[in-house]
């Protein structure tokens, strides 16, 4: 069997997976949580970002494996976020609702926002559902009305409610409480790409414009070609660490933007920056084909877990300079990370993907393998992402 076709058997496993594991049958849409060793933790609290990249992961699979099935549990993702997640008075979607779809963290986070119009614009390729398209256009309207910055470009982070002003607007407690991101950024740019394959409108195009030129001239550091992880509304960088993952799924990420605007000029520098992103990322790249999570300059500490997500993104990462370039070299490199994932990730025992492994390769105790942070999307994505770029190279 070739590396192809284990990799589209993995594909069509993580989906089974999640077929079988994951839904809600007494609640509907899916479970809020499993634990490493696959123990279903009753009652757990739903996340707008796992059922969205739930919604993102059976569209996407659907138009790839035509079953209907798939399709099917993409809408049954989609129902679940229109009639509970969606909030129809103020817009946005909740954080976090209850097991039973009740709300309980109602903050308009970017992220989730983007998260939700990313999954909205697959399940309208997938299905045709004219309300999946509006839903991500009334959810678009809101991030450009209350989460731009209309001076200084870029988004902010966080909102209450009803868009005013939260003093806490971290995505999680690791992070920094600063008002722009990195990782908002660009999942807001995943999202606006996404979205503009299927409509065409002109506030939409200068919005993704304005992100690709911001990863460019702010995000992406002129010095070292890492990404600049946090910052305040000028700018300013807040943090020096380098995110390996990071590095590698923007290199990616943002020539995908820029493709999809179709501009020549901005394709060649989305181009270049996507070398210099994964040359960058290549620092945390280990002899056995892992690549670290992250380095602190401040102490000069490496961090040497090895993440699900990271693993995934690198895969893609490395097929995309081999495209880029045709050398070998990062052909070998995506080779050698589908033989750690295979070897270190891919979870034989209880399904799906380990959370991550250690700096010994011992599973990291205590993660989920379902989760509010622990979903389908990365490692799908990976999946189908080779596949098509198989595709193209062979074709």
């Amino acid at each position: 069997m070739d590396i192809y076709d284990e990799i589209e058997n993995e594909l069509y496993r993580i989906l089974s997976y999640w077929e079988q594991f994951g839904l809600d049958p007494e609640n509907g849409g899916f479970y809020g949580r499993r634990n490493t060793e696959n123990i279903l933790i009753p009652d757990s609290q739903k996340g707008s970002v796992l059922n969205s990249r739930i919604l993102w992961t059976f569209s996407a699979a659907y138009k790839y494996s035509k079953q209907k099935k798939h399709l099917q549990l993409a809408k049954r993702a989609y129902d679940f976020i229109r009639i509970f997640f969606y909030d129809n008075e103020y817009g946005g979607v909740y954080w976090t609702v209850d097991s039973k779809g009740e709300k309980l963290d109602t903050k308009k986070q970017t992220y989730a926002l983007s998260f939700a119009i990313y999954g909205l614009a697959e399940y309208y390729s997938a299905s045709g559902e004219q309300e999946a398209i509006e839903l991500a256009k009334r959810i678009f309207s809101s991030i450009e009305t209350y989460c731009r910055d209309k001076e200084e470009q870029g988004y902010f982070e966080a909102f209450n409610r009803d868009w005013s002003v939260l003093e806490d607007m971290r995505l999680s407690e690791k992070d920094i409480n600063e008002k722009k991101t990195m990782n908002t950024h660009l999942h807001v740019l995943e999202a606006y790409a996404n979205l503009y394959r299927y409509w065409k409108n002109e506030s939409l195009k200068e919005a993704l414009e304005s992100l690709v030129d911001i990863f460019l001239n702010f995000i992406i550091d002129a010095n070292t070609s890492h990404l600049t992880l946090f910052m305040d509304e000028h700018w300013n960088s807040k943090h020096y660490i380098f995110s390996f993952g990071h590095d590698i799924e923007a290199a990616w990420l943002l020539l995908e933007a820029a493709e999809v605007l179709g501009d020549e000029e901005v394709i060649k520098k989305a181009k270049n920056a996507s070398m210099k992103l994964l040359t960058a990322a290549r620092e945390g790249l280990l002899y056995d084909g892992s690549l670290i999570y992250e380095r602190n300059l401040d102490d000069g500490r490496d961090v040497k877990e090895k993440h699900w997500w990271v693993q995934a993104e690198a895969m893609v990462g490395f097929y995309n300079g081999y495209q880029l370039t045709n050398d070998n070299l990062y052909l070998k490199d995506f080779e050698r990370s589908w033989q750690f994932i295979k070897n270190y990730i891919i979870d034989l025992k209880n399904g799906e993907w380990l959370w991550g492994v250690d700096e010994n390769n011992i599973s990291m105790a205590g993660e989920d393998k379902l989760g509010i942070w622990k979903c389908p999307y990365h490692n799908t994505r990976a999946c189908l992402e080779i596949l098509r770029r198989k595709s193209e190279i062979y074709n």
